[in-house]
């Protein structure tokens, strides 16, 4: 299942490659090759608004690639459990280093691991 961002993506990538395909064949192909050869000031407005046209499409076309092939972030439910487990971890850890350094094991288990290392 595609998420609602990776729908609008591969939407504009489709839409931009139709027009990147289709608006060079509707301006150039169908009036006629030999018209377009006699009609040099068409060309000189054509060709430059063309490529002007294929560069705006396939940056669009681009933006949808990336936008269809980049994974749905997670839900703000996931992220809130995730940061209420660390805090649980932290406030755990914290705990016992207190109660180590208030009865005095810390200091001893510090001196302990000195000597092993």
């Amino acid at each position: 299942m595609v998420s609602k961002d990776q729908a609008i993506g591969w939407i504009i990538l489709i839409v931009c490659i139709i027009v990147i395909v289709g608006y060079p064949t509707a301006l150039y192909v169908w009036p006629g090759l030999g018209e377009l050869a006699s009609n040099a000031a068409f060309l000189l407005v054509a060709i430059p608004v063309t490529l002007a046209i294929i560069l705006i499409f396939a940056i669009g076309a681009w933006i949808g690639w990336t936008m269809a092939t980049t994974p749905p972030p997670k839900p703000i439910e996931e992220i809130e459990a995730e940061l209420e487990t660390e805090e649980k971890k932290e406030e755990s850890t914290t705990e016992t280093t207190e109660t180590e350094a208030e009865s005095g094991e810390g200091e001893e288990k510090k001196k302990e691991r000195k000597k092993k290392e």
